[in-house]
């Protein structure tokens, strides 16, 4: 396998053969080789140019130096087996899928997505010869609430020998992709590393997870807000999504309607605030006088409805770090 830390790159990678091994491959691991798929399918299409202000055009993206062509999914049971096969294969003919193999998917990669539950990560890190087959490569964690501290200590316990030898270990990298991702609308996270990740591997992530929505990059002490505002924040959205449209029903509006008009309303509503719209203009501009907006409006700032989404966000936040130390039953017991 391509040694992709220091940029030495082995004949398959340099060949365009890159592998990919997802360990654990559930839903976010099937959208996310999906996404892939699909890339590399309209790149075998007519590239798409636009013009500059030469005259000349120039490629739509910019492709790192190496990308995944070649996937191994790993998991334990005959019906996940099934499911990704139903999944990806009418995509790929470059589909590998192991069953209770994870050490044997993890020696054929070149990268490698942990993408197992939290709880599992011990069981699958921990199998006799992982460690070795991980060894020099790029491995991504998209474990909620897992950092990439736990990680580590996973695979390289203190006092072991690989503990102090970091050219040895492989590369680890926290992401965090949202629910969203089985629409490619994802707002992922992506922890920054320390020492930086080398170009060619930060372009290689962003480009993977770009896929499948949109990135950023976050200092990794940031992780857990972005867990609550990001992995939490589509079921904030739906939360108050239904309790708008129950007002709407309230009102003599149909329950489909009434859900369908809310969605679509809060969609264009940001997409108005993604090209650059600040929400209290938005607002403002909303709010004629004497109007029926700026009197709902009052009725949602008397019942505190900023401060307490404000603090569920908190609440959320601070969970999150506790669950990330392993603390259990946190939820209504923590003061």
């Amino acid at each position: 396998m391509a040694n992709l830390l220091n940029g030495t790159n082995a004949s398959k990678a340099q060949s365009g053969q890159m592998t990919l091994t997802v360990l654990g491959c559930g839903t976010l691991g099937t959208c996310i080789v999906s996404g892939i798929l699909s890339s590399l399918s309209d790149l075998q299409q007519p590239t798409l140019r636009s013009k500059t202000p030469s005259g000349f055009t120039t490629p739509a993206e910019d492709l790192p130096e190496n990308i995944p062509r070649r996937f191994v999914a790993c998991v334990t049971s005959p019906t996940s087996a099934r499911r990704i096969e139903k999944a990806l294969s009418t995509l790929t003919n470059n589909l590998q899928i192991l069953q209770n193999e994870n050490v044997r998917g993890a020696q054929e990669a070149d990268v490698v997505l942990l993408g197992c539950k939290p709880y599992n990560l011990k069981a699958v890190l921990s199998e006799p010869g992982m460690r070795e087959a991980l060894r020099g490569k790029l491995l991504i964690s998209i474990l909620a609430g897992v950092p990439v501290s736990q990680i580590e200590e996973t695979l390289y316990p203190s006092g072991s020998d690989e503990a102090s030898e970091s050219e040895q270990r492989c590369k680890i990298v926290r992401v965090l992709p949202n629910t969203a991702s089985i629409l490619r609308e994802s707002m992922t996270v992506v922890a920054t590393s320390t020492p930086p990740l080398p170009q060619h591997l930060d372009s290689l992530v962003t480009w993977m997870f770009t896929r499948i929505g949109q990135v950023r990059q976050v200092n990794p002490a940031l992780m857990d807000v972005c867990t609550a505002l990001c992995g939490s924040g589509p079921a904030f959205f739906s939360l108050f999504l239904e309790a708008i449209a129950d007002g709407a029903v309230a009102m003599g509006l149909p329950r489909k309607e009434a859900l369908y008009m809310a969605a679509q309303t809060m969609k264009g509503t940001a997409a108005m605030i993604l090209e650059g719209e600040h929400p209290a203009i938005l607002r403002d501009k909303v709010s004629t006088p004497g109007g029926c907006t700026i009197g709902g409006l009052l009725v949602l700032e008397e019942g505190s409805l900023r401060g307490t989404a404000a603090r569920g966000l908190r609440e959320a936040t601070v969970v999150a770090s506790q669950l990330g130390k392993g603390v259990q039953g946190v939820n209504g017991t923590r003061f």
